[in-house]
């Protein structure tokens, strides 16, 4: 069966187990199985943005050889041609090429969206490592790793932004998704990186624009919206070699001395870090203050780094996100008692108390054990009156003017042992 005939069959059934069973009964076809790499692999782009179809034309070609298409691949990947040059050559494989094998074969893998229901996980499952699969450096959430936020580490603002990777192969950049889906909607920052000194290096960062909404409508062109003030907010960098493996060489200082040295345009911004150690007072001191600046200033939250770490395409527990949270202590003025299967225990702590001079109320039972919530409403006398830290992600004013917390959750009694029963 042909390539083109297989692509119809997988498109006549959106079964992903039926999927699954064609392709797997084709991976002997040499052509079939290098057009999926060709149309899959992320990394590999063309450089094309349209594609004619082959119906309009009067007469259809005699077919074009596999061999002979792969050429024109692989001058395309290479820039070997672009602009005109690459439209004629694209245009003159079209009149070749049969209008089935054009339509359903070739033109797909010229758009990288063979429209047939399936991705390079589909083909993976059937053989393992036929795909190169597209990764970057993903973190944890903090707040599960608390025992990690130790020695010596840098730290960011989490900008609230798009993530991008920027991959130069051959003097023109690319820009892709953090799961490798192109992104051709931002061609200023795109030219800003395609330069010589950049080749074969990759830059990972977050687009970043003061219109949120119009950015989101330019990465999917879901409207004509123009967002020119966009920019990379840059915070990393390794060598494409590196990329391909999953895993860098250098560690996170020696990748920010790195970018150091590089000279951008105004639409790259390098992102400001603070080198930290967090076993020290001070440290810990000025975590907590960049936290609340991080939240004042309209930030995601904060990245943590360690210093020696290397960057891996993959989630790592090297990269920490902290979500903007603030800590206060707030006096415990009564005892709630919980509902349902929490009757005749404590249900929330009524705390109040003054925080940066404001006066801040409420209510909270999120963090409390079952044998704590029992403890307490069967010591509640001695507990009113005791100071609590709670952590939140912020503070709330309503419109009464009262002032109060979001998501509130108990941490500890501020004076006791930690896990110390009441």
């Amino acid at each position: 069966m042909k390539p083109c005939e297989i692509i119809q069959l997988l498109r006549s059934d959106n079964s992903k187990l039926f999927k699954q069973e064609v392709i797997s009964q084709h991976m002997d076809n040499e052509e079939f199985v290098e057009g999926l790499k060709y149309a899959l692999t992320p990394l590999i782009t063309y450089g094309v943005q349209s594609v004619p179809n082959a119906e309009l034309l009067g007469e259809p070609g005699p077919g074009l050889e596999w061999p002979e298409f792969k050429i024109l691949l692989d001058k395309l990947i290479a820039r070997e041609l672009t602009g005109h040059a690459a439209r004629d050559a694209i245009v003159d494989s079209m009149v070749l090429s049969t209008v089935e094998q054009w339509n359903n074969w070739y033109r797909p893998i010229l758009l990288k969206d063979l429209k047939a229901g399936f991705s390079e996980k589909t083909v993976n499952k059937v053989q393992k490592g036929t795909i190169p699969v597209f990764g970057c450096m993903l973190a944890r959430d903090g707040a599960k790793e608390e025992k990690r936020l130790v020695g010596e580490v840098l730290i960011e603002n989490k900008y609230d932004g798009v993530r991008c990777i920027a991959i130069v192969q051959n003097n023109t950049a690319v820009l892709h998704s953090r799961n490798g889906k192109v992104f051709p909607n931002f061609p200023h920052i795109e030219e800003a990186l395609s330069k010589p000194q950049f080749n074969n290096m990759v830059f990972d960062g977050e687009i970043m624009s003061e219109n949120f909404q119009a950015l989101m409508k330019q990465v999917y062109r879901k409207s004509d919206v123009q967002t020119e003030d966009a920019y990379m907010a840059l915070f990393d960098v390794l060598d494409l070699s590196e990329f391909n493996e999953g895993k860098g060489k250098y560690n996170t200082l020696e990748r920010k001395q790195i970018l150091a040295e590089l000279p951008f345009d105004e639409c790259i911004r390098k992102v400001d870090f603070t080198r930290v150690n967090l076993d020290t007072s001070e440290g810990q001191q000025i975590f907590k203050n960049m936290n609340k600046i991080a939240i004042a200033e309209g930030y995601e939250g904060l990245m943590v780094k360690p210093v020696g770490s290397i960057y891996e395409c993959k989630r790592s527990a090297s990269w920490l996100k902290i979500k903007p949270i603030i800590e206060v202590t707030l006096t415990i003025i009564d005892i709630e008692e919980g509902q349902g299967k929490f009757e005749g225990t404590a249900g929330a702590l009524v705390c109040e108390g003054i925080d940066d001079g404001i006066i801040i109320g409420v209510n909270v039972g999120s963090g409390l054990t079952d044998e704590m919530r029992e403890s307490i409403w069967n010591n509640r006398d001695d507990v009113i009156g005791q100071l609590v830290e709670i952590r939140a992600d912020a503070i709330t004013q309503a419109e009464n003017g009262e002032y109060s917390l979001r998501f509130p959750r108990f941490k500890t009694f501020r004076g006791f042992e930690i896990g110390e029963k009441l």
